[in-house]
């Protein structure tokens, strides 16, 4: 076995070196020799131009001849200023992990190669995992630091207009339009919007809220992430130090206004966004907006980004017998504060996240709650459980983390996350028990994926517990079950046993239809036909249409969590900066 006291830099430079020359070879027979059998490679616009996985290494040397000549890359160098080569364990299998730099004939990048020892030659190293992923494009490097904008169109000029009329000019529109509008002011388009400043493309963001962060703020009374600080950071800005581990859901809304300021994002509020035809031969779209005063806006850019987040269109069951309830129904993105409900009796439907906040939160401002289980849920307790699969966040700098999240193929990230979940049901194992003595049906994802592959599959169908479980174990909030509902009448519902589930309120928490489903509202049928289905996997390995290119032209989907959005929209933004450059085509 390979002595772990070796100069782990030396090895992977000295892969690096191999790979490298090998990359210029007519054939993959030496590339071959680098990879192991059941080896990965993730390239992320480097070489490909495209997010893509490759699995097995006759695969990878395949692509990596036919990519190798056209992208040039060269100068695989050890990354001087990231983190060390060293010894970890990634999805149950130690290595070498080394991060590194290189450039291509258009840009340069970043990369993590992952080293093992082969079985057969125990003292030769080969690629288990590799990424390369484009950080930036030469000649159009990001206005940062020492190469910051020196603000000459007004810091010296006392005649001309000054920062703010500037900024005013630009965000209006009046005698222009912007090259990319972004439809949807959350993280998702605060992110993209941000990295597209930076490239200096005119981008505008569009939201039907009527302040920026509504929609973080008007979401219901109690929410506050579920993920820690560290993990959330936004692109260029990150919290400050002192902010609180889970951060309030208002504090991260007024966040998003100072952000959308110090960022000098344009931005309208108010702003509904009615739809859009595109034009091949002019490669323009033409769209509708709606401002806040109920005035019509036309408008031709050339890139749409549909950053509504995997939470778009309100799912709403067609439920027999609902239609009778004469008391207060609502969908969980309506509902906004419990202490309207005190001394009532409510009815939550659905055990994801929002089933459950909402439904403590009732129960805390004085309400009678009753849960109703339609399907089997993934439970785990927010700490620690909840936040093993952030681990790495808590050390190292976020440059590294995230790159280190986006360097994890999803075969190894599934393989990482059963382990992870049996790691969380043993954490849990006494909540779990308790929950199962009540009757709530649990589930730890496809092929004990758990959590977070529920989120990229489907967007739910989990709670992170803060409380609600325990509640539910002691019979503070009762449990029912969806199928032992016979029908619902005026004042609440009947149970196939004859009682009664009296309630004022029901709150439909059903969460929320795929995003083609606004595809097609808003772009028409053949686009959506074009794009197909958005989030998910599908059968490959990269998440559906999902920050990169699709069927049209144009056309493009960011969304997630705010790591997500931050880690995702550098390579979208650089996506479009090629196209507006005449370096890549539009499809």
């Amino acid at each position: 076995m390979l002595d772990r006291t070796k100069d782990m830099a030396v090895s992977a430079q000295a892969w690096l070196d191999e790979f490298e020359r090998d990359l210029g070879q007519p054939d993959r027979v030496a590339l071959n020799d680098l990879f192991l059998a059941d080896c990965f490679w993730r390239d992320v616009l480097a070489l490909s131009w495209n997010l893509q996985t490759l699995a097995g290494r006759n695969a990878v040397a395949q692509a990596l001849t036919t990519l190798a000549p056209k992208a040039a890359p060269r100068s695989f160098k050890i990354a001087p200023n990231r983190a060390a080569p060293r010894w970890v364990t990634r999805a149950g299998t130690a290595n070498i992990e080394a991060i590194f730099s290189f450039e291509t004939a258009l840009g340069r990048g970043s990369g993590i190669v992952r080293l093992v020892p082969d079985v057969a030659d125990s003292d030769r190293l080969k690629a288990w995992t590799l990424l390369t992923a484009l950080e930036e494009l030469k000649g159009f490097e990001e206005q940062l630091g020492t190469s910051r904008p020196r603000g000459q169109a007004y810091s010296r000029d006392f005649r001309g207009p000054n920062w703010l009329d500037l900024r005013n000019a630009s965000r209006d529109y009046a005698d222009h339009d912007p090259a990319v509008l972004v439809v949807g002011g959350g993280q998702a388009g605060l992110a993209i919007a941000a990295r597209l400043k930076q490239l200096q493309i005119d981008t505008l963001i569009v939201d039907r809220g009527a302040r920026i962060g509504d929609v973080w703020r008007k979401r219901y009374h109690a929410l506050t992430l579920h993920n820690q600080v560290q993990v959330n950071h936004m692109p260029y800005m990150p919290f400050p130090p002192s902010w609180p581990t889970y951060i309030p859901k208002d504090k991260l809304a007024n966040w998003f206004e100072a952000y959308v300021e110090a960022m000098e994002l344009n931005f309208w509020t108010g702003t509904e966004f009615e739809g859009g035809a595109y034009d091949e031969t002019g490669g323009r779209w033409t769209v509708a907006l709606r401002r806040a005063d109920g005035s019509p806006r036309t408008m031709h850019p050339r890139h749409v980004i549909m950053a509504t987040g995997v939470s778009g269109i309100a799912n709403i069951p067609d439920i027999p017998t609902l239609d009778r309830f004469k008391g207060m129904l609502l969908h969980s993105s309506r509902y906004e504060d419990g202490e309207t409900w005190t001394g009532k009796r409510a009815i939550v439907i659905g055990t994801g996240n929002s089933g459950h906040d909402i439904a403590q939160d009732l129960y805390s401002s004085g309400a009678e709650v009753t849960l109703v289980q339609r399907s089997p849920t993934l439970v785990t307790n927010i700490e620690p459980s909840a936040q093993l699969a952030y681990a790495t966040y808590n050390d190292g700098t976020l440059e590294d983390n995230d790159l280190i999240a986006a360097s994890m193929p999803t075969p190894l990230a599934k393989k990482t996350h059963v382990m992870l979940t049996e790691q969380s049901m043993e954490l849990d194992k006494e909540l779990l028990d308790g929950l199962r003595s009540v009757g709530f049906k649990l589930d730890f994802g496809e092929g004990g994926t758990g959590w977070q592959f529920k989120y990229l599959t489907r967007g739910g169908g989990y709670y992170f517990n803060v409380g609600c479980s325990n509640l539910i174990v002691e019979g503070a909030i009762r449990l029912k079950q969806f199928e032992d509902i016979e029908s619902f009448t005026e004042d609440g519902a009947r149970m196939k046993d004859g009682t009664a589930m009296p309630a004022d309120l029901i709150v439909l928490s059903t969460g929320y239809k795929p995003q083609e489903y606004l595809v097609r509202k808003l772009f028409g049928d053949a686009v959506a036909d074009r794009v197909g289905p958005v989030w998910g996997f599908g059968d490959g390995f990269e998440l559906r249409n999902m920050y990169a290119r699709t069927k049209q032209p144009g056309l493009w989907f960011i969304a997630g969590s705010l790591a997500q959005c931050r880690i995702n929209s550098k390579f979208l933004a650089l996506q479009i900066k090629a196209i507006e450059e005449g370096m890549l085509g539009r499809s």
